[in-house]
């Protein structure tokens, strides 16, 4: 019989082989049962998530396939919109697509600027007035822009601080003897870069000629009470202001009383436009966003904020056909 030799001098141990019985499989039958059940199950699972069918949705909304719309959205706005935007279209927009709505506001002029320069990157642009859509269009501006569509109106109003001691001035007076007064602290916006307060000067350039006021020609003129126009509605509310000039949309959702410009040659007031940018990284979630904005529901927020809404929706330009269900002139 053969044996293992060993030294006394250097012991060798002995590795015994750990042993199987027969009746023991290489791998256990109950676990090999459960591991194909778990496959089976999860390939059901996937089948019905790639199957599902088109979600429906109310009119107005964006119907989209069930786990295909996802991702950010980047909309670049009029600061006027803060409101609207982050409380009402976005909020909404997410909940209707599956999209993730990523705002950005500012001055219009100002943001074209941005886009332009290439220090901001955007999907969708709503400006304040075409005049911004018109500063991206063409070789020497970048063809950031090749159409808009105008989608509502909102009249330039004075708003005032019901606390301010010009507050029942503002009730009895024109509003252009009001802001006349020596003491009365009124904002604006700069005109250089936002389409509001362009339309501020003019208002007051047109009171100063029509109603024989000429210091509205120096308040005009004077920078002093020029504000960003996202901190505006705030000085206003906190008391650092008597009045402003602002859009009815952001006197609205400020809750804020407002009085009309009355005596101009015609209604002074936004123009919101709206387009998707050349380049949009997003530019699935860009048209869905239009699509959102221009149907039932985003034109249900756009009216509860005061908007008044185009119908139809004029375009300058040629739209995608993609959108032509929402556009007139695409």
């Amino acid at each position: 019989m053969l044996g293992l030799v060993i030294s006394p001098l250097r012991p060798i141990p002995l590795r015994r082989a750990r042993s199987r019985s027969i009746s023991q499989p290489l791998f256990p039958i109950d676990r090999w049962v459960r591991g194909c059940a778990a496959l089976a199950a999860g390939a059901a699972l996937f089948a019905s998530c790639s199957t599902s069918s088109t979600s429906t949705s109310a009119p107005g909304s964006v119907a989209v396939a069930s786990g295909q719309a996802s991702g950010p959205v980047d909309v670049l706005y009029a600061g006027s919109l803060v409101d609207l935007m982050e409380k009402g279209i976005g909020p909404d927009f997410d909940k209707a697509t599956g999209f993730s709505f990523q705002g950005r506001s500012g001055n219009a002029g100002a943001l074209a600027n941005e886009i332009k320069a290439k220090t901001v990157i955007g999907d969708v642009f709503i400006g304040a007035a075409p005049s911004n859509d018109d500063a991206l269009e063409g070789t020497a501006n970048g063809n950031w822009v090749s159409w808009y569509a105008t989608f509502a109106d909102s009249p330039l109003v004075i708003g005032y601080n019901p606390n301010s001691h010009y507050a029942s001035e503002f009730k009895a007076m024109p509003w252009y003897k009001v802001v006349s007064q020596p003491g009365i602290l009124v904002g604006r916006t700069d005109p250089a870069t936002d389409p509001k307060g362009a339309l501020t000067v003019t208002a007051l350039k047109d009171a100063a000629s029509a109603q024989g006021q000429p210091g509205l020609d120096k308040i005009a003129a004077d920078s002093a009470d020029v504000y960003p126009e996202d901190t505006l509605v705030g000085r206003l509310q906190a008391g650092q202001l008597d009045a402003g000039f602002f859009y009815s949309v952001e006197a609205k959702a400020g809750n804020f009383p407002t009085v009309p410009l009355t005596g101009e040659p015609s209604p002074l007031g936004a123009k919101y436009t709206i387009t998707v940018l050349a380049g949009a990284p997003h530019l699935g979630g860009a048209d869905a966003f239009v699509k959102f904005l221009l149907g039932a529901t985003g034109s249900a927020d756009l009216a509860e904020y005061g908007l008044v809404v185009s119908h139809p929706v004029p375009v300058s330009g040629t739209a995608p056909a993609g959108l032509s269900g929402v556009l007139s002139g695409s």
